[in-house]
């Protein structure tokens, strides 16, 4: 569901018309998808400013000294965003009302929790001035709904006193306690779990396969390359079309440098396989992944057992690898609460979403009773 009406143009609609060293200032410690290489990359490619991502940074003073930033966009679909509400779209226009367009306070494409209310650490009073101009761009616009999603405690703290509606789901993370290397980490599953995990390993590596990780500035052309066809073929095997492109991830390499990660599976010597990753300085992020050969052991190494182990060997402390896959379960990955906060303009619709959101919420908390059942570790 879309809609083709013209988002009208907003003071503040690109990122290159912020300062970098500004806008960092406000998002520093918030991991690198709100950072201003990350989002500044997106634009430059051609991956935001478009395609229904329409750049409306809210800004609480001016862009040369700004106090508090939220990365906005007016939306005209629902990709990418990873809170899914399809079932609200439907409902609206059930309702014969419109879904799109929408605001939306997100890092583009990214499920990671993190400050969405930039500087207001900084500038507490700032945080509440964001809210209530993005409340009020729903109406000066006429649009459905404003969200922020994957928001962190402080930023849920404010949307709470705001009057938001709240809504929460669960991710998969691995915790690293200080485990001396991979054997340390198996040593402390179950039987079945850790026999499972060296099957896939011993597999991989019965194959041929090996494994290298390259840093942003140590990347090749051919290893941009690598990386792009791989991310596409994942997109080309559930006829998907893609949100990414090979300019995104060689300005990301070149901005991030260290920051940015490839692993490189080879098989007899052939790169065939990539998992793309960011990092910081306590967690590791897993974002995207391809191979260009069917490869599902080899999925599990690059995407999950490739990180844990750089995360031991280099002393970070989070490993989130994405969102979704109960399957993660059994491979260390335990249930972690994201949380979301809408903000409905008719106050009807508004009262059904809220409603929706109670028996949602029930649920997930059965849900979550059936994840404490599949845990891994001994205790």
């Amino acid at each position: 569901m879309t809609t083709s009406a013209a988002d009208s143009a907003c003071p503040l609609d690109r990122f290159a018309q912020l300062p970098e060293a500004k806008w960092n200032a406000l998002a520093r410690e918030t991991g690198p998808f709100v950072d201003w290489r990350f989002l500044a990359s997106l634009e430059q490619a051609g991956c935001i400013g478009g395609n229904g991502w329409n750049t409306c940074i809210s800004l609480v003073g001016d862009a040369a000294a700004p106090r508090a930033a939220a990365p906005a966009f007016i939306k005209s679909h629902s990709h990418g965003e990873f809170v899914f509400d399809w079932a609200w779209a439907h409902g609206a226009q059930a309702a014969g009302l419109r879904w799109y367009p929408k605001l939306l306070v997100a890092a583009p494409f990214s499920p990671v929790t993190g400050p969405r209310l930039l500087g207001s650490e900084q500038h507490p009073a700032a945080a509440l001035e964001l809210v209530r101009d993005l409340e009020a761009r729903v109406h000066e616009r006429s649009l459905s709904s404003a969200g922020i999603n994957f928001c962190s405690d402080s930023d849920a703290a404010v949307l709470r006193e705001a009057g938001w509606l709240e809504r929460h789901d669960w991710q998969f993370h691995w915790t690293n306690p200080g485990y001396r290397d991979f054997d340390d980490f198996l040593s402390r599953l179950r039987h079945k779990p850790r026999k499972n995990i060296r099957a896939e390993r011993r597999r991989v590596k019965q194959q041929g396969w090996q494994f290298e990780w390259k840093t942003g500035e140590a990347l090749t052309d051919a290893d941009i390359d690598l990386a792009d066809r791989c991310y596409q073929s994942t997109f080309a095997l559930y006829g998907n079309l893609p949100s990414l492109n090979r300019h995104f991830f060689e300005l990301c390499a070149r901005r991030f440098g260290r920051d940015f990660l490839l692993c490189v599976a080879s098989q007899h010597d052939e790169p065939l396989a990539a998992a793309i990753f960011w990092r910081d300085a306590q967690r590791l992020y897993g974002r995207y992944w391809g191979s260009l050969v069917d490869s599902r052991d080899v999925h599990f190494e690059a995407c999950y057992y490739q990180g844990i182990d750089y995360c031991i060997h280099n002393g970070l402390k989070w490993f989130e690898p994405g969102a979704q896959g109960e399957h993660k379960i059994r491979r260390g990955f335990l249930p972690t609460r994201t949380r979301s906060f809408h903000y409905i303009r008719h106050p009807g619709l508004r009262r059904a979403i809220a409603n929706w959101l109670v028996h949602e919420k029930e649920a997930l908390g059965r849900y979550r009773q059936h994840l404490d059942t599949l845990d891994p570790f001994t205790r």
